[in-house]
């Protein structure tokens, strides 16, 4: 459970340094309006997406398993993020996030991490392809323009509530979003190293504000964002408020712990490494800590930074801690130019982020696999876009498990022979 820097840092030289500062400061640059745009789809503050990336971020690479993991805030937390808040307020969103820090730290010391691979992979993929669905259904009205005072939660009523407002339609907002979207995947096509993210972001947003286009920004709908870390401090904890809160802390802890994970093993494939699952559950753990500490978001680590980190030349944990750095000097130093990002462009951004989770790469391999797989994959998809995340993960995983246990004992069957005697 020993954190990964540690051992890397034996043997750690000049160039290696060098290879970490630039992917570092590369991956601030992509993780920035991200941690923007999904604190804002959460129902929370931008500025919380910008702690979550500076403290947990930090804490994810000083203590995590990983070479080259990259944490902060996600997308796969938004449903559940947003739920939260809207029930329990955002004072319990972090108690949540506090109370699924300390699962973590458990689920860590009881060497919990192998665990992961009984997860079956449709519950994974269903899930995931949901919550891509519910986060691009989240970003219309600002992609839009349209004129809605709340969007609902539940998805049927929330594209009731969108179609109901259709005539409200803002053609250059909607300009400025699918502009961001065609520069994003322009980019990406052209230069696959190039942070095109805060580019596209950035140029949308230029446009807005020279040519004083009728767009929202983060400014005109949040107002000025802070430039230094909020002083830390503990969540208000009754016995009431956690027994309330535990349904959504095990949800977070079960997310992060996935998510991270899943991750790690991207990574080990795409650096040739090995991770060490315990020690990062671990980290996971601190680092919702700190982020609940700081008044942030759920944390994990995150797939599409930490490809984006490996492709940059990243090689030990370092660059990770200079990513989480190098946002905090932003923070300190140009908070207010953050305030122009156009929301549409954002929108735009998360929608591709959504649409990049469901990895559409993969559907054609879905449809190839058993017919059990197929129903489990969509069962747990309709679950997380019309009932409940927590409700598909719990019936997603027994069915899943079932079915796994089901085919292991017919394979037993089949082998079986009467014994002599």
């Amino acid at each position: 459970m020993k954190p990964k820097i540690l051992t890397t840092l034996k043997t750690y030289h000049r160039q290696e340094f060098i290879d970490d500062l630039m992917a570092g400061v590369t991956v601030a640059m992509v993780a920035l309006p991200l941690s923007l745009a999904i604190a804002i789809a959460s129902g929370a503050g931008p500025e919380k997406g910008l702690v979550t990336a500076i403290v947990a971020g930090f804490l994810i690479s000083f203590l995590g398993g990983s070479r080259v993991q990259i944490g902060g805030p996600t997308g796969a937390f938004i449903v559940v993020v947003f739920g939260v808040i809207a029930e329990y307020g955002y004072d319990g969103l972090v108690l949540a996030t506090f109370m699924a820090g300390l699962i973590m730290l458990a689920a860590g010391y009881l060497r919990a991490g192998n665990l992961v691979a009984y997860v079956p992979e449709p519950v994974i993929n269903g899930f995931t392809i949901g919550i891509g669905i519910i986060i691009a259904t989240s970003q219309i009205k600002d992609l839009l323009g349209l004129s809605v005072a709340n969007v609902p939660a539940e998805f049927i009523a929330k594209v009731e509530v969108l179609w109901g407002a259709r005539a409200s339609l803002s053609f250059p907002t909607l300009g400025i979003g699918l502009a961001t979207m065609v520069v994003i995947i322009g980019l990406r096509r052209l230069a696959p190293r190039f942070p095109g993210l805060i580019v596209a972001v950035g140029l949308a947003s230029a446009v807005v504000a020279l040519t004083a286009l009728p767009v929202d920004t983060i400014f005109s709908r949040f107002g000025a964002l802070p430039s230094t870390l909020p002083m830390p401090a503990f969540p208000e904890i009754s016995l009431a408020r956690v027994v309330e809160l535990l349904p959504s802390a095990l949800v977070i802890a079960f997310l992060a712990s996935i998510e991270s994970l899943l991750s790690a093993m991207v990574a080990d494939r795409m650096i040739g490494g090995r991770h060490r699952p315990n020690a990062e559950v671990l980290a996971q753990g601190f680092a919702n800590i700190g982020s609940a500490l700081f008044g942030g978001l759920p944390a994990t680590g995150a797939i599409a930074r930490t490809a984006t980190n490996v492709r940059a030349g990243g090689k030990t944990p370092v660059a990770g801690i200079v990513h989480a750095l190098t946002i905090l000097l932003i923070m300190m130093l140009a908070a207010p130019l953050a305030g122009y990002l156009a929301m549409p462009a954002l929108a735009g951004l998360l929608i591709l982020t959504a649409w990049n989770m469901s990895e559409p790469h993969k559907w054609r391999g879905y449809m190839q696999q058993r017919s059990s797989d197929q129903v489990l994959l969509l069962l747990t998809m309709a679950l997380t876009v019309f009932a409940d995340l927590t409700v598909a993960i719990g019936v997603g995983v027994s069915i899943g498990l079932a079915l796994r246990l089901r085919r292991h004992n017919a394979g037993m069957e089949k082998d079986w022979e009467a014994p002599d005697r």
